[in-house]
């Protein structure tokens, strides 16, 4: 992808496009890796699915992998066993598809990988890895074993995110020449939280700036240069940043994204003729206002499937019936571009982690 123009809506995006619910060919059966709050959110909304089955789910600890199975309706659970680690039993479970794996970003790289290296499909949350050469292996493998892999960037696949592509192919805003985007809020300070644990990748950058970043890209394509100014605590961990992209078109960006302070946590598009902005939150706006340079304001609001999940769900099932080993609206290219990105703006910002010892 290198301009706004070649991101393709995802079918169920569309108006008068069918239900992201409905089959679109043959069940998969899934398993879940991890059982934290983004697991929960995202298994909710695959149970929607009238073509999905919820087969296993690991944890490292036997209860909470057990507890989760229960509330959910899974199959089966597994947890670490005899110094196997239970993601690694869900892998050699021959009955599993596709394997989502939903556990801290520090992790993603070591479970995916064992995921593809079995054979299985890959749906893996953002951020996509820590940095990317380990993303630059995991599409590799993927590709080496002719199995579907996807970031979980799941605001491309949401109706009135798609629908701000729409508008900016349309011209109503003539050309695209500054964006600003910001995401945040003030987080509790808490060491045992993956927000604030360096070993997982904590910090506002993976785990916020990209959905930031997903804004500026979708209206003006990949960055040329990006420069960047940030915070980070005594552990390393960077709690606020800013980010100013540069374009081959030249036109220009700022992102903001912070866990110390609250944010409007919204988007602006502005062309020659005139913007749009997002409602709040960027990552999963509900309406967009539009305005012409000499028009009127309007807006736009939309209803969400689900808690808003089922469309990148959807994209992932689709695929992997059609055969597909990657999305054309999430390419794999554009995962590890992001990932080239964001680890040019950690060199700036002095921010390390363990992984990249790799």
């Amino acid at each position: 992808m290198t301009v706004n123009a070649h991101i393709p809506a995802p079918a169920c995006a569309l108006p008068g496009a069918p239900s992201p619910f409905k089959a679109t060919g043959r069940t998969l059966r899934w398993g879940v890796v991890a059982t934290g709050g983004i697991a929960a959110k995202v298994t909710a909304d695959l149970a929607l699915l009238e073509d999905s089955t919820l087969h296993a789910v690991s944890s490292r600890d036997a209860g909470r992998a057990q507890a989760f199975a229960r509330r959910h309706g899974f199959e089966r659970s597994y947890h670490d066993d005899d110094g196997v680690p239970g993601y690694q039993h869900l892998v050699n479970d021959p009955a599993v598809d596709i394997v989502y794996v939903a556990a801290p970003h520090g992790q993603h790289f070591e479970i995916a990988r064992s995921a593809l290296a079995g054979g299985k499909h890959v749906l893996c949350e953002k951020a996509f890895t820590v940095n990317a050469h380990e993303a630059e292996a995991l599409i590799k493998l993927a590709r080496t074993k002719g199995v579907f892999l996807m970031e979980a960037m799941w605001t491309r696949f949401l109706p009135s995110v798609n629908r701000v592509w729409e508008i900016i192919r349309s011209g109503e805003i003539g050309d695209v020449k500054w964006v600003h985007a910001d995401l945040g809020f003030p987080a509790p300070a808490d060491p045992s939280s993956r927000l604030w644990d360096p070993v997982a990748g904590g910090g506002a950058l993976l785990d916020l700036t990209v959905y930031p970043l997903t804004w500026a890209i979708g209206a003006l394509g990949m960055p040329s240069s990006a420069t960047a100014i940030g915070a980070l605590n005594d552990d390393g961990v960077d709690v606020q940043n800013a980010i100013g992209l540069t374009f081959p078109s030249g036109a220009q960006a700022q992102l903001t994204s912070s866990l110390v302070s609250a944010c409007p946590s919204v988007a602006v598009i502005s062309g020659t003729k005139g913007w749009i902005r997002s409602g709040s939150p960027l990552h999963s706006p509900r309406e967009l206002t539009v305005q012409q340079v000499h028009g009127q304001t309007r807006t736009e609001r939309f209803e969400l499937a689900g808690a808003g999940y089922t469309y990148e769900l959807r994209e992932t099932t689709r695929c992997i019936q059609s055969g597909l080993l990657e999305s054309p609206t999430m390419p794999l290219e554009d995962s590890l571009n992001v990932m080239r990105v964001l680890d040019g703006v950690r060199a700036q910002l002095g921010i390390r982690y363990a992984n990249d010892v790799r």
